[in-house]
């Protein structure tokens, strides 16, 4: 399967590629900037790379041309750094752009980064946890700011071409992708000096970056998903306590609907292994 990779440069970028072509595939970087993160492979690095405008139709269209298949992680990747309009434009009309140059070229398989921040606890002003747990797909989206919002504008984009082409498209809603050692590193500065205001947020989750890219294969390899939009969590938390005791110490607004055991996930991971076999692989606490 050939497959174009926007934003392939970044974090997830350089992750996703690396296990496509340890799949087997053939992959194109489509991103702003060249790669130049340290800690991707050189083979994820040196594969064929254009620089391309993702609001760009026509640019996307003409690159996307013999590809089988795109995976779409080029967005701005939180609310800082750039005016609330320019995150909210520029991450919507890519997505569009994205999904309307791979209907042109007649692209049928689309998965597409979206984000647990579509829920609204990320970037909220005032901290709040979500309204269960283990949070699952169907919690209410509820944001108040401009990225949240994009990933849920995303969602329904994304939802809407598959109505019109029928095309699969899928949307993971992505953790704090993480480094293994930059989880551990958080684990031990929170067990040092805990700051649930923050970490109610979210619940004290992560995503090692392998299991991300992992998830990205999955979609783009299954097929008749139609569209669907899947968690992507670790199984467990950064948290120095159990989950359930976490929960009910700092976030009690959180009604917790089911048992999580030990330093479970608060995220449920059910319905993406019901659908596709896949659960989370890797764990800050597991031998570097």
């Amino acid at each position: 399967m050939k497959v174009l990779v926007t934003g392939g440069s970044g974090r997830v970028g350089l992750a996703a590629i690396d296990a496509l072509l340890e799949a087997g595939h053939e992959v194109i970087n489509a991103d702003r900037v060249r790669p130049t993160n340290p800690r991707g492979s050189d083979r994820a690095k040196a594969v064929r790379f254009v620089q391309i405008d993702l609001t760009d139709v026509g640019e996307i269209a003409g690159i996307a041309h013999g590809c089988d298949a795109v995976l779409h992680l080029g967005a701005i990747p939180n609310p800082y750094g750039h005016a609330d309009e320019v995150v909210f434009a520029n991450n919507v009309l890519g997505t569009y752009a994205v999904l309307q140059a791979a209907m042109l070229v007649g692209i049928r398989k689309v998965t597409l980064a979206s984000s647990l921040s579509a829920l609204g606890t990320a970037w909220a002003i005032e901290p709040w946890s979500p309204l269960f747990a283990p949070v699952t797909e169907e919690h209410p989206l509820l944001v108040k700011d401009a990225y949240g919002l994009s990933k849920e504008v995303d969602e329904r984009t994304a939802e809407m071409f598959h109505r019109r082409t029928g095309m699969q498209v899928v949307c993971l809603r992505f953790h704090w992708v993480a480094y293994q050692d930059e989880a551990k590193a958080r684990a031990e500065a929170y067990a040092a000096n805990p700051d649930p205001t923050n970490d109610i947020r979210h619940l004290w989750g992560y995503v090692d970056s392998r299991d991300a890219a992992s998830l990205c294969v999955a979609t783009l390899e299954a097929d008749g998903l139609g569209f669907d939009v899947f968690q992507c969590t670790a199984a467990d938390t950064y948290g120095h306590l159990p989950t359930e005791e976490l929960i009910r110490k700092f976030a009690p607004e959180t009604e917790l609907r089911a048992s999580i055991e030990g330093f479970g996930t608060g995220y449920s991971t059910e319905k993406v292994g019901r659908v596709l076999g896949w659960q989370p692989k890797h764990s800050w606490r597991d031998p570097e």
